[in-house]
């Protein structure tokens, strides 16, 4: 696995194609009226598409279809809504657009894998999809959609080889360098490739020198090689985004993440450990080579 990255010179950011304002109006529309029923007829009137038209553009661009984004959007306001305030799950159906309690709970459990009552209890974000947006990098050829969650993971141990870089933001970054020998360290170490392997960067470290661990989570039973570093990461939400592309792009997605849609998102960043996810065959020079960021946030207040 390699982790090297590469933030290049900015450059013309490419105008948008037609298609584009008709798909913004469209989710304009569905972000504004989430408390309606939201028929594919309303929708298809607002892109000045027909019903056939607007599904098949929608899904090319956005990989979803317009139901399942609609439905997905209605469910993860609904529980954001069970855990910041205390409307009983019928008016929060009601509020949807669902017909009863009982097709909202329906529905509810299969996205979310629990009943509202039990997400309520549990009183963690987990699988709360934002919103798409459209994010334009320097070398993307055309505008992107590109959508988010927000999860809360509980503490873990990592188990690893440690080292030192100067992230995105340092006067002299590094990390394109000095991320990859970290990773192939902890290869000579003998880490075990496991199904999900983690880069674990520490923002909340003083100076410009950040520390970097490249390890996996230790599991119950797990024999790991002796000698590896162990961190203690805490329980913590984050702001999740998948970056799709080969891997020396991932600094100019992390860019927009923080400098563009953070700011205008409903959340704060916050110092501590930032995520890098990585399944077991990863490969950083394909260019659909596929990795997940996680930001630490919490909800902005008022």
């Amino acid at each position: 696995m390699t982790a090297s990255l590469f933030l290049p010179e900015p450059g013309p950011v490419p105008a948008a194609r037609p298609q584009f304002t008709r798909i913004e109006r469209v989710l304009d529309y569905i972000h504004t009226h989430l408390d309606e029923p939201l028929s594919l007829e309303q929708l298809a009137e607002q892109s000045c598409w027909s019903r056939w038209q607007l599904q098949r553009v929608f899904q090319h661009e956005t990989g979803l279809t317009v139901a399942h984004y609609v439905r997905e959007l209605k469910l993860s306001q609904a529980a954001e809504a069970l855990l910041s305030g205390r409307e009983r799950v019928l008016d929060l159906a009601l509020c949807y657009g669902f017909g009863s309690e009982v097709s909202f709970s329906r529905a509810f459990k299969q996205h979310f894998g629990c009943s509202p009552l039990a997400y309520r209890k549990r009183g963690q974000r987990l699988g709360l999809a934002m919103p798409l947006v459209r994010a334009q990098t320097p070398q993307a050829c055309a505008s992107k959609w590109v959508q988010l969650r927000v999860e809360s993971r509980p503490g873990f141990v990592l188990h690893g080889v440690r080292g030192e870089i100067r992230g995105l933001f340092a006067e002299e970054p590094d990390f394109h360098q000095t991320v990859p020998a970290i990773w192939r360290a902890a290869q000579a170490a003998g880490l075990p490739v496991t199904s999900e392997l983690l880069g674990v960067v520490e923002v909340s470290a003083a100076g410009e020198a950040l520390p970097y661990w490249a390890g996996v989570a230790a599991t119950e039973g797990a024999i790991l090689p002796a000698g590896l570093a162990r961190l203690a990461v805490p329980p913590q939400e984050y702001a999740v985004l998948t970056h799709v592309g080969p891997i020396h792009q991932l600094a100019e997605t992390l860019n927009w993440f923080i400098l563009h849609w953070l700011p205008g998102s409903h959340y704060r960043g916050l110092d501590g450990f930032e995520l890098e996810r990585y399944g077991p065959h990863f490969n950083g020079a394909q260019a659909d080579a596929r990795m997940e960021y996680w930001l630490p946030v919490a909800p902005c207040e008022g």
